[in-house]
């Protein structure tokens, strides 16, 4: 699906909100089925809001970010017939507890496969283009919530809001999200980026801040399949030691391990292999990092565009699985 066929079907539920019919353009009702079966929850008797209808409405939540589920549920007629036109706003709360955010996330991954498999990306040097960051979402201050997530703090205290740390992987010429990882705020950024290494796919090229500097992770990231390659800014202070001069500003490099990441990375050589390029931009000196160490296939005039992350999410203020159902939804 194109970008501006998407971006008009968006504009187009989000201007209808009066059912689901909208959204089996976007999204496909069997693959919610098979979410609620792979996360195991099922309506075991006949309710006026079953979990399938639930699911659509968290969906539909996305969308429509300043509706409460009860507002959504009742706009969206996505409930059974009875002999009330609406349920209780309890009955919305305690079904979307029962639903939980397993299938939530089963469905954005189910999703993404689809989406993905269905689109021919553009591609450079024969490589997918994937990038890797970091993102930090404000949950509602509720006890639950901080004793989940957790937030950040200050000489003064806690401060406003818990936090739910996230990190995504996203095709960079669709700007669609492949895969997510996410925790409470006090978790490393790189704990959460080995949880994508099985979803990255082969023959790919990810681009990772200089945050996401680690020996370990970013072996294992090349060597878990073919052809998976990664770029990032070079950190400041890193030694290394030139190997080969493949032009003024290109050579191959050897990086040191240490024995702490051996440990915690078993299969991690003692001396690693990467590429470092180098271009003054304004008076300063950037150096870029990557495995691409061969010139042949990846010479140096080519250039890879940057990742961009960023958008707004409204999290309702409900149990503390609605904050992760409500991420994986939108």
């Amino acid at each position: 699906m194109r970008l501006a066929r998407a971006l008009e079907l968006t504009h187009n539920i989000a201007s209808t909100p009066n059912s689901i019919e909208g959204l089996d353009s976007l999204l496909d009702p069997s693959l919610v089925e098979q979410a609620l079966e792979q996360a195991g929850v099922a309506t075991l008797r006949k309710r006026r809001l079953p979990l399938e209808m639930m699911l659509w409405c968290v969906i539909s939540m996305a969308f429509f970010r300043r509706m409460s589920a009860w507002d959504v549920v009742s706009r969206m007629n996505i409930m059974l017939p009875g002999q009330r036109p609406l349920v209780a706003p309890s009955a919305v709360v305690q079904t979307r507890q029962r639903l939980g955010c397993e299938a939530v996330r089963q469905v954005f991954h189910l999703t993404q496969k689809s989406w993905h498999a269905a689109v021919d990306h553009p591609t450079w040097a024969g490589l997918r283009l994937l990038g890797v960051d970091g993102v930090v979402w404000r949950t509602p201050d509720t006890p639950e919530n901080r004793a989940r997530y957790d937030s950040a703090s200050t000489q003064h205290g806690d401060t406003g809001f818990p936090q739910v740390r996230m990190v995504c992987q996203m095709e960079l010429t669709s700007h669609m999200l492949i895969g997510s990882a996410l925790h409470g705020y006090r978790s490393n950024e790189m704990k959460l980026a080995e949880q994508l290494i099985d979803t990255t796919p082969d023959h790919s090229l990810t681009l990772f801040d200089r945050g996401f500097y680690s020996l370990g992770l970013l072996h294992q990231w090349q060597q878990a399949g073919t052809e998976r390659h990664w770029l990032m800014p070079l950190k400041k202070g890193t030694q290394y030691e030139v190997v080969q001069r493949l032009g003024r500003q290109d050579a191959v490099v050897s990086l040191s391990t240490s024995p702490q990441a051996r440990k915690q990375w078993p299969g991690l050589p003692e001396r690693l292999t990467a590429r470092l390029l180098s271009k003054t931009v304004k008076g300063k000196v950037c150096q870029i990092l990557t495995s691409m160490a061969d010139p042949l296939p990846f010479p140096r005039n080519r250039r890879p565009v940057q990742p961009a992350l960023g958008d707004r999410i409204r999290i309702s203020r409900d149990e503390t699985d609605s904050a992760q159902q409500q991420l994986y939804a939108a």
